[in-house]
């Protein structure tokens, strides 16, 4: 039987018990989603997402690995004036590239692991609340590590690509930007591969998991807690019926609380992470990628804690806004991908 039966299965089994119950849209299981066409039009929703939100990102990026304090706006301007709009995207060829087969695997991983533990902490006895919170939390922590295996290594050619031509950092960093050229992705790709090995694709691939793994899994925990939240509140309002807009509205405004602090708590170690990717050391004249403790020092030294949160703006932004259209836009692509009831 599939976690949604499952969970059906208690909610009629309580409501003659409980007046009072909180009425949330049924959750769509991975045994009745149609694989092919989920992310086949997952490949085409998710795209158009990455595609509007990328220009946040490379700002986010640009500011984590900047020596000094600069702002969105001075950077947006600089970046406008002296490489025109390519310079919002650089690497994003590289980036939508990579999109497809790590949102694919965090998809995959998610649903699975999701409908699994799901199955087992019903069968536990344990609450729905408790149950929903749990499987998301697994989900989100298994779907994390899943997705930075291909993830990590586009992360590094598309930043590395995004930093190039900032004049400010090749002025003020001159000993640890990275000293080669690229004219795409796939130039990155093979001069990297030529001067770091394959290990030079999984820069930072340690922390990434220390970034991304709890923090997804607190987000998508945080999210099934503050979703049941918000429709207690609303359930009133909509007479316990499902309602499309109301749906929407509640998925939202959860992705929106669930991200906030997320962001926050893993902003140093996502500076961090990007500096370790994009930046190099240079130790009695040889160029070395950069440890986690050269990264940590030279934040230090440039402005210390506050440092490591420079970017937190667009990051929050680029976060919330992400969370928010990925979690509709998500839902609203497993309704497109049901299955036809027989």
């Amino acid at each position: 039987m599939s976690l949604g039966a499952l969970m059906e299965e208690k909610r009629r089994a309580t409501t003659s018990s409980s007046s009072s119950q909180v009425h949330m849209s049924n959750d769509i299981d991975w045994q009745m989603l149609d694989k092919s066409r989920f992310f086949f039009l997952g490949a085409a929703l998710f795209s158009g997402v990455s595609t509007a939100l990328y220009p946040i990102v490379v700002l986010k990026t640009r500011q984590q690995v900047s020596p000094t304090r600069v702002s969105c706006a001075n950077i947006s301007l600089a970046i406008a004036r002296l490489e025109g709009l390519k310079g919002f995207y650089k690497g994003f060829g590289t980036s939508l590239l990579g999109t497809i087969p790590a949102r694919a695997l965090y998809m995959t991983a998610l649903e699975i692991t999701k409908s699994s533990v799901g199955q087992a902490t019903v069968r536990l006895g344990l609450s729905d609340t408790t149950s929903l919170a749990v499987a998301n939390g697994a989900a989100g922590l298994t779907s994390a590590v899943a997705a930075q295996t291909v993830w990590t290594p586009i992360d590094v050619v598309s930043q590395r690509l995004m930093v190039q031509g900032d004049v400010s950092l090749s002025k003020h960093l001159p000993g640890v930007m990275n000293s080669c050229r690229y004219r795409n992705g796939f130039d990155a790709f093979r001069k990297i591969l030529y001067t770091d090995g394959p290990r030079g694709f999984y820069r930072g691939f340690g922390i990434s998991i220390l970034t991304y793994a709890p923090s997804n899994a607190v987000w998508w925990a945080s999210y099934s807690l503050a979703q049941k939240s918000i429709w207690s509140r609303y359930k009133h309002s909509y007479n316990h019926k499902e309602d499309a807009g109301g749906s929407v509205v509640v998925q939202a405004l959860s992705a929106a609380t669930a991200s906030g602090c997320s962001a926050l708590v893993t902003m140093p170690v996502d500076t961090i992470k990007t500096r370790l990717q994009v930046l190099d050391a240079e130790e009695n004249g040889r160029r070395r990628a950069m440890t986690v403790m050269q990264s940590v020092k030279s934040l230090m030294k440039e402005g210390g804690v506050g440092a490591c949160y420079r970017g937190l703006g667009p990051r929050w932004v680029s976060m919330s806004m992400s969370a928010t259209t990925m979690i509709t836009t998500y839902e609203f692509l497993k309704r497109l991908a049901t299955k036809k009831q027989k």
